[in-house]
């Protein structure tokens, strides 16, 4: 397993890190046993870092990495996160440490290594939308973040970089946070590079450069778009993230692309390899979460990884489906 630097952090995380999330569900859905030996071979495999959210599985993921941890005798690197009701905002700083320090007591800890705000960002706040004023703004979340920082509770700050690119960007500029979760996969790097008139989707654009420019770790999210891309089998929890698409359309992406992958050859990895390869071929990517519904998509993970990124040859072929929007023109 490769590292990189986590921003400007003085961090070197593992190249993938481990989800534990809903989508995959592994720590959620699945038994005890199943549980414990899949924190083992992802921590056998290199991999140094978890990240979960208070949201994932109702506080399930959490529970479920306070006992797990320990017992494991590994000490990742922990990030979680927290989610705010925008419609009942008070005090923000004591709303985010409440949030954190239910979060602490069921992960059974004093502190965590990342703290991130989970909820989208946008120009008009509501439901789940901030504002940049009230993220920015005097006792916004980064006043509120700063201080769970000056208590040690946290090491670091950072967002989800969700929502509209413009404001986004405007949070990331600001170097108020330390990393952000980005959206970018095979079928949306739109975060990542300029898109083609006839591309569509969710236009990301600008933020993995506002995020290099600003010394920001990249955690790169959804690398499968919830599954869509590694595999033809669906669970029910394929949540589309984004605007501009659904899970047919990214259905239909997907197969564009593993007809044209296929045409080069084999060798390139399964659909969750070269997925995954995709992500990790952008240098200013810091790391890629994967989250793992069954214990072999973990080696699976782990071999991907080891395959390196993908080739120019196959990198060329991807330029062009998005100048056909994956040949729908």
């Amino acid at each position: 397993m490769k590292n990189r630097a986590f921003g400007s952090t003085g961090i070197q995380v593992s190249e993938i890190i481990f989800g534990a999330g809903a989508v995959g569900g592994v720590l959620i859905h699945k038994d005890d046993a199943t549980k414990r030996e899949a924190l083992r071979r992802a921590f056998a495999g290199g991999i140094n870092w978890v990240d979960t959210a208070a949201q994932y599985g109702s506080g399930k993921s959490e529970e479920a990495l306070g006992w797990l941890l320990p017992e494991s005798g590994v000490t990742p690197y922990l990030s979680t996160k927290f989610q705010l009701d925008v419609e009942n905002l008070n005090d923000i700083p004591a709303q985010i440490e409440e949030r954190l320090m239910a979060s602490l007591a069921r992960l059974k800890r004093t502190s965590v290594d990342v703290l991130q705000l989970h909820n989208r960002i946008g120009t008009k706040p509501g439901g789940r939308v901030m504002s940049v004023e009230q993220i920015l703004g005097k006792n916004g979340i980064a006043d509120g973040l700063d201080r769970l920082r000056e208590k040690g509770l946290i090491r670091y700050a950072g967002i989800t970089a969700i929502g509209e690119a413009a404001p986004v960007c405007e949070v990331i500029r600001s170097k108020r946070f330390d990393s952000a979760q980005v959206y970018y996969n095979l079928l949306n790097p739109s975060a990542g590079r300029s898109m083609p008139s006839a591309w569509t989707g969710h236009n990301l654009g600008g933020i993995i450069d506002a995020c290099r420019s600003s010394g920001v770790a990249v955690m790169a999210i959804r690398i499968f778009a919830a599954g869509v891309i590694a595999t033809d089998e669906r669970t029910g929890r394929e949540s589309v993230l984004t605007a501009d698409t659904s899970v047919a359309e990214d259905e239909r992406k997907s197969k564009a692309v593993f007809d044209a992958i296929d045409t080069l050859g084999k060798g390139h990895g399964t659909r969750a390899q070269v997925a995954m390869r995709f992500v990790l071929s952008n240098p200013d990517v810091s790391c890629a979460i994967i989250g793992s519904a069954e214990l072999h998509h973990i080696d699976e993970a782990l071999q991907g990884a080891a395959m390196g990124p993908l080739p120019a040859d196959v990198l060329a072929r991807l330029d062009v489906l998005y100048e056909s929007d994956f040949r729908r023109v």
